[in-house]
Formats: C-alpha cells, sequence, structure tokens
C-alpha cells in the first residue's frame, strides 16, 4: 500500500515538514482548516503566514537566530531560501513582506506534485504517519483530542501582537531614520526611530500604566493566575508593553524602547528612550512598532500611541492584541527526533512543542520531516548533535523538567559549554559557539548522507 503523510496545519511548520517529505518522494495531504475557519489572529488563507512580527530574527553569524539561519541553509529549507528572496531592509535582521512571503510560501507548496492541500479543520488525531503541526492557535477540538491522547492538560501562556501604522502618517521631522551602530542595508539606515525625551518618556509611561485592556476571557483568567500548577504565564520574549512597564518605569527603556546604538539628529545626542518602526510591506507603506506587543483597548492605543513622539497623528492598519498559544509538555511525550514517546507514527513540529520563533518553527518542521521519511523508510531517525542550535532545541524540549517546562527560542544558553577552558568575552564566545555550531553539522552530515 502506498504511503502517504499526514501533516495537520500550514503554517511554519507544516508547510517546511510538507515540502520535505514531498521531496524524498513521500505523497503528503496537508491539513489547513483556514480560511474557512480562522483563529483570530490569522487573516488570510496563506500558507506559513506571520502573525506576529515580520522579522525572522538576526541574520549575524554570532547570534543564536544566524546560526539557526545558517543550518537551515545547509539543510536545505525552502521556507528560509523564500524568505531571503523575499528581504526587505532590516538593519542586521531578516525581515520579510508578510504577504508577498506567504504567498510565494503558498505557490511553492501547492505546485508541488507529492502535496494535496485539504482545506479543512481536522478535528481528532488521524490514523497513519502524522506531523502535529497545528500551532499555537490549535482549534478547541483538536486540542481536546490531543489531550486525551497525551493524558495530560496542555499548558498556556499568552502572546500579543505589535500594531502597524501607515508610513505616511508618521512625522519624520520627529522621527529619524537609522540602524543601530550604523548597521543596515540602507544608507540612511533600515528603521524609522521615534525619539523621547526623559519627560516624554515618562509622560507616556503614565499613560501607559493608566490605560484600559481588554478583558480577559475566563480561560484567560484561570490562566494568569495561575491555577494550573503556576506555570501559566506570559511568555516573556513576547511581553505586553504595558506588563513591562509595571515592572519598573524605566523597564521599558532598558528594554524594547532602549536607545542605544542611535543618535537623535536634532540634538547630536542619544536619546532617552526610542520606539522603533521595522518596514512591514514590499512598497514600504506599513511599518510597525518593533517590541510593542499589547493588549491595550484599541481606543487607549491610539491615545496612548500617538504619545510616542512622530506617532501624533499616526494611522493605525492594525492594533495590537493578544492570544492564547498552546504547547504540549514535550519533555514528557516527544524524543529529541520529535517523535511522540507513545505512538511511533506520530510526530509533533513547531510552537506546539514549546519551540519558540519563527526559525524555531521551521526548523523543527524542516527535522520532523526528514525523520518521517526516514520512519517510512524503515531507517533510522535522525538526532542532531546538541551543539548544534537545532540540536539543542530538540534537546531542550524532549529533556527539560517537565514540571517547569516552558517555551523556548534558539539561544547561546541552551547549547553544550565550549569547555576549551578559555575566557571569551561575549561576541567570541558567540562565534565560537556559531563556528563550533556549523563543524559539528557539516560533520554529521556527511555521515547521514
Amino acid at each position: 500500500m502506498k504511503k502517504c503523510v499526514k501533516v495537520i496545519g500550514g503554517g511554519l511548520a507544516g508547510s517546511e515538514a510538507a515540502w520535505q517529505i514531498a521531496e524524498r518522494g513521500i505523497d503528503v495531504q496537508l491539513f489547513e482548516m483556514r480560511p474557512g475557519k480562522q483563529t483570530g489572529a490569522h487573516r488570510t488563507g496563506d500558507l506559513a503566514e506571520l502573525v506576529c512580527s515580520n522579522s525572522l530574527g538576526s541574520k549575524l553569524p554570532d547570534r543564536a537566530s544566524g546560526v539557526l539561519m545558517s543550518e537551515l541553509r545547509e539543510l536545505n529549507s525552502l521556507l528560509l531560501r523564500i524568505a531571503e528572496e523575499q528581504a526587505l531592509p532590516a538593519g542586521g535582521a531578516l525581515a520579510v513582506d508578510r504577504d508577498s512571503f506567504g504567498g510565494m510560501v503558498t505557490e511553492q507548496v501547492t505546485q508541488h506534485p507529492r502535496i494535496e492541500i485539504i482545506r479543512k479543520e481536522v478535528d481528532q488525531l488521524p490514523e497513519g504517519v502524522v506531523i502535529v503541526s497545528s500551532g499555537p492557535l490549535t482549534s478547541e477540538r483538536l486540542s481536546q483530542d490531543i489531550a486525551r491522547f497525551t493524558g495530560e492538560e496542555h499548558l498556556y501562556f499568552f502572546d500579543a501582537l505589535s500594531p502597524i501604522v501607515e508610513a505616511d502618517s508618521i512625522d519624520m521631522s520627529v522621527a529619524f531614520r537609522a540602524s543601530r551602530y550604523g548597521r543596515g542595508q540602507m544608507e540612511d539606515g533600515d528603521y524609522i526611530n521615534c525619539p523621547f525625551t526623559k519627560q516624554e518618556y515618562e509622560d507616556f509611561i503614565d499613560a501607559l500604566l493608566k490605560a484600559d485592556r481588554i478583558p480577559l476571557r475566563e480561560f484567560e483568567i484561570t490562566i494568569r493566575e495561575g491555577v494550573r500548577a503556576g506555570l501559566n504565564k506570559y511568555f516573556e520574549a513576547c511581553l505586553p508593553v504595558e506588563v513591562i512597564a509595571e515592572r519598573g518605569r524605566d523597564a521599558l527603556a532598558y528594554g524594547p524602547m532602549r536607545p542605544v546604538g542611535l543618535t537623535d539628529p536634532r540634538t547630536g545626542k542619544r536619546p532617552y528612550a526610542v520606539v522603533q518602526l521595522r518596514q512591514d510591506n514590499l512598497i514600504a507603506s506599513l511599518y510597525n512598532l518593533v517590541g510593542f506587543q499589547t493588549n491595550l483597548t484599541y481606543e487607549s492605543q491610539l491615545r496612548v500611541f500617538r504619545l510616542i513622539p512622530g506617532l501624533k497623528s499616526a494611522e493605525f492598519i492594525r492594533y495590537g492584541q493578544m492570544h492564547r498559544n498552546t504547547f504540549i509538555n514535550s519533555p514528557n511525550l516527544l524524543h529529541p527526533s520529535l517523535q511522540s514517546r507513545f505512538r511511533s507514527d506520530l510526530f509533533f513540529a513547531g510552537q506546539i512543542t514549546g519551540v519558540e520563533g519563527y526559525l524555531g518553527n521551521i526548523a523543527t518542521g524542516l527535522l520532523s520531516g526528514w525523520n518521517v521519511s526516514r520512519f517510512v523508510e524503515g531507517k533510522d531517525l535522525i538526532v542532531l548533535p546538541e551543539s548544534t542550535m537545532l540540536g539543542s532545541l530538540c534537546s531542550y524540549i524532549s529533556s527539560s523538567d517537565p514540571g517547569s517546562f516552558q517555551p523556548m527560542k534558539a539561544n547561546f544558553g541552551i547549547l553544550p559549554p565550549l569547555g576549551d577552558g578559555v575566557r571569551r568575552n561575549r561576541r567570541d564566545r558567540a562565534r565560537a559557539y556559531a563556528d563550533r555550531s556549523f563543524r559539528m553539522l557539516s560533520e554529521y552530515l556527511k555521515t547521514y548522507k
């Protein structure tokens, strides 16, 4: 009987997984419930739609995301290749026009002769060889079936979207173009920067702390109060700005509003704080507020965010919002190959595993695709060396303490120590980690091939 793999979810992980499987000569059914049933955060029916930021992270080779990009390039990732082809000016980051990116991924995956796209909701785990890559907004019915299979509740955390404004509505007599420390592709800088004086910053914080927030639904209140074993909280990398501000009046100035590496041309000095805006589409008509995820009411967002210097008359194309993210307790459920510990023909990939960030989703989709192909062919599964960034992510989600497991992005802290006893500064250590990661992956792939 001819094998056909079912992939549930057409996001970053599912799209990458389906393409990798199909490229290895195996038929794939890719199930995606959008656009017939939306999630509340998505707005199109495109595969691999980017819901939050339009940046895949730093592409610098001595940054954790840059290391993961290098690995994905070596592993022949479809989605990374498309992202690099669709890149927008973003300094040291890899940013894309989200519509063009999603459209190109949809075109490439849909046109593959071995991939069948099925636009319907999957409400229970099917029989046969399956990859679950349904993402952080897995439908309620499928979530319930996964919970029945795992025998335990899901964990939850909150994620949030940043607002987007029209470029023409930004006051460029106040705001200025620049990239931190002069890095960037565009001569005058890849970011639009809105600089604050100390008094402007204090006034902004006052307004932010007093602003109305969207009431949480009952299940979200339960989660926020930590009823479920104290594990349910905001994901630290996606904190709403109002939550950061509650931690201290200068928390934003040392966080997403830090002014380092920037000089206000009006004063010749570094601002007290700054909000950066990043290009969000190819024609540069839209910009998103970097790191400005929020759960303020839309009315409050309009009032408070127009206090940002340069945004007094800003036209908001999308307001920020917060939504539920779902992930499984992977240390109890998954091998580092992303195979289920309790059902050999079931694999998981993407954000539902507790891997965070666009690149992590793509990377686990790729690895699950490779391993499902090998499973179908009766071959041993791939477990990448922990000294590679992807290998360390898979090790983290499969071997962490199940009682305190939380989502994780690619970072140098999860890699094994260098172990050479040499004291290095931070950037030297980062370069050494990057060099070791690429070397170990190259050596492993020679054995695999």
